[in-house]
């Protein structure tokens, strides 16, 4: 007699196997990117295109990528290290070269800013430019206007690094990235000092004009002035571009009556890209150039662009870009402003522990 039991329960096993087998193949990839740094459907077409499963986890701040990446074996497949960090990573030998032939879109990218990732990266060999951006000040225009009057210098880091500029801003709310290695820069060169300096001693003036401007600053943070921005909770910020961009959008949307602009000082200000690479330990190295090359297709960059309102380095993205990304001085600055933008250099290890000890100092007040 046939068992038909018998038979359900083989079939059940069979099922169950089968499962098994699709989900070990079921391939996975491990993305560590910037917080709020990604379209929200990015992820989910890659997954509907490739079945992929993605974890996605997010940072927002360099010195934290660079503490897991030296730990090592991190799990993490893709990470977005800005360009100054990667030229010291890769010297630690931390990446995967990349093998262009895998990545038939590689083409689109702009040739111009290839040649200037070139100082962090020579010949391309680690990393792919992702977004770039200047770190400027973003600020509420109308709060700005009325404590500082229609004579405010909007143009000018004196904004924020006059003592006198900064107490009466209090009022209204001061943010300052919670990142030494951009802000020590900034300062040196507001005062005149090489913004890369090698001397220590250069780094113990700005350290002086940091701490008067201390008791004066709301709070240090790399992400949470974009709301604030947008819902006048403060009303300036040592600020990225594309977050200062954001945070305009929200308020627009919003329709809370908060404007918001953003300044490129004219005394100069860093250029900086925040570039995608796969690290050594990477488990998922297929599922990773899969990523990098779904990444450097025109339309999903452009879509990226046009959510974050940061400048990618894709030329061929640039007729799919919004308009008031595209043409947004502040995102794709003209020539007159980028000749005052400088990039941030790899510094030795000396200059790498003296601001982070300096910068502890300013946070505590000690």
């Amino acid at each position: 007699m046939f068992n038909f039991r018998g038979t359900n329960y083989f079939v059940f096993i069979i099922l169950i196997f089968s499962s098994f087998l699709v989900s070990a193949q079921t391939k996975s990839l491990h993305i560590y990117n910037w917080s709020d740094y990604i379209a929200p459907d990015t992820i989910s077409k890659f997954r509907q295109l490739t079945g992929t499963r993605v974890t996605y986890d997010v940072f927002d701040s360099n010195e934290v990528l660079d503490g897991k990446l030296i730990a090592g074996n991190t799990g993490f497949d893709i990470v977005v290290p800005t360009d100054s960090f990667l030229a010291r990573q890769i010297n630690s030998n931390i990446y995967l070269a990349l093998d262009k032939s895998r990545l038939p879109n590689y083409h689109n990218l702009d040739v111009s800013l290839l040649e200037l990732m070139k100082k962090h990266d020579p010949d391309n060999t680690y990393s792919i430019p992702y977004m770039w951006q200047s770190t400027g000040i973003g600020y509420n225009i109308d709060k700005v206007k009325e404590i500082l009057g229609d004579d405010a210098p909007l143009n000018s880091w004196d904004l924020i690094f006059k003592p006198e500029n900064l107490q009466k801003l209090q009022r209204c709310g001061v943010a300052f990235l919670d990142a030494p290695s951009e802000v020590f820069p900034t300062v040196l060169n507001y005062l005149g000092y090489d913004p890369n300096s090698q001397n220590e001693k250069d780094y113990l003036v700005a350290t002086k004009l940091l701490e008067k401007l201390r008791p004066y600053v709301t709070y240090f943070h790399s992400s949470k002035y974009i709301t604030d921005l947008s819902s006048g909770d403060i009303c300036v910020a040592i600020a990225w571009t594309g977050d200062v961009m954001q945070a305009a959008m929200a308020a627009q949307e919003a329709k809370n009556g908060v404007n918001i602009g953003y300044i490129i000082p004219k005394e100069g200000a860093i250029i900086s890209f925040d570039v995608l690479a796969v690290p050594k330990s990477a488990r998922n190295v297929d599922a990773a150039y899969e990523f990098l090359n779904y990444l450097l297709e025109p339309k999903v960059i452009a879509d990226i662009s046009n959510h974050i309102y940061y400048a990618n380095a894709n030329s061929c993205s640039y007729p799919y870009l919004n308009e008031d990304v595209y043409n947004n001085p502040s995102i794709y600055p003209p020539d007159s402003v980028m000749k005052n933008l400088f990039p941030m250099l790899e510094q030795p290890p000396n200059i790498d522990r003296l601001m982070v000890r300096l910068w502890t100092r300013i946070l505590t007040n000690k």
